[in-house]
């Protein structure tokens, strides 16, 4: 085979090489330089979403509060905030009491769960690297009782409620301090009678962590 058509043959075929080459090394570079850039700006986004998972007591206060033991309270909230200072929450609370009006003192699960609006101050710098930020909010939902043992079916209810508190910062650390007021209906838990309305004071604190 003559030289100049062996040169012929080899220069398109080492000149595909060096496209195909080029190319796979443009598209490592492309790939390198996305994931790097998304690592840079990863720390940088802030999720709207939160998450808390609180512990408290509920109080009954009012009329009728004999029927209802003081209870322990485990709360979970998660929120989503539609602005900087303004959320939308939504929780669901388990309070182990018992039923002070029925023979033996049955054990009682107290349900609630809500949704309201939270409005949130701006951070205060109260010390060295610690922060507080008041809130308040509004918000409704319901209320059920239900005897743990017993063969008697679960009551629901109405339920709204008004909160006051505030969140205490330091670094990555959030202490969270709430007060809620519920207003609720009340039905007989077993056997026939008038619903009436009922009030109690629901004081729950949790942790949670915030990224840098």
């Amino acid at each position: 085979m003559p030289p100049a058509f062996t040169l012929a043959l080899v220069r398109p075929v080492a000149s595909r090489r060096v496209r195909i080459a080029r190319t796979a090394l443009a598209a490592a570079l492309l790939v390198t330089s996305a994931r790097a850039a998304a690592a840079q700006a990863a720390p940088d986004q802030k999720s709207r979403f939160e998450f808390l998972v609180s512990s408290g007591t509920l109080v009954p206060t009012g009329t009728p509060r004999n029927p209802i033991k003081r209870a322990d309270q485990t709360t979970a909230q998660l929120s989503y905030l539609v602005r900087p200072n303004v959320a939308i929450t939504s929780s669901f609370g388990w309070a182990r009491s018992r039923d002070l009006a029925t023979a033996g003192n049955p054990r009682l699960d107290v349900f609630t769960y809500d949704v309201g609006a939270e409005v949130r101050a701006n951070r205060w710098t109260v010390g060295r690297g610690v922060t507080f930020a008041p809130l308040v909010g509004v918000g409704a939902g319901g209320r059920s009782y239900n005897y743990r043992s017993l063969d008697v079916a679960a009551t629901d209810n109405l339920a709204a409620y008004g909160s006051v508190g505030g969140e205490l910062g330091y670094r990555r650390v959030r202490l969270r301090l709430e007060t809620r007021d519920y207003v609720s209906g009340f039905k007989p838990l077993t056997g026939a009678g008038t619903a009436s309305r009922r009030n109690d004071i629901a004081v729950l604190v949790g942790f949670r962590f915030v990224r840098r």
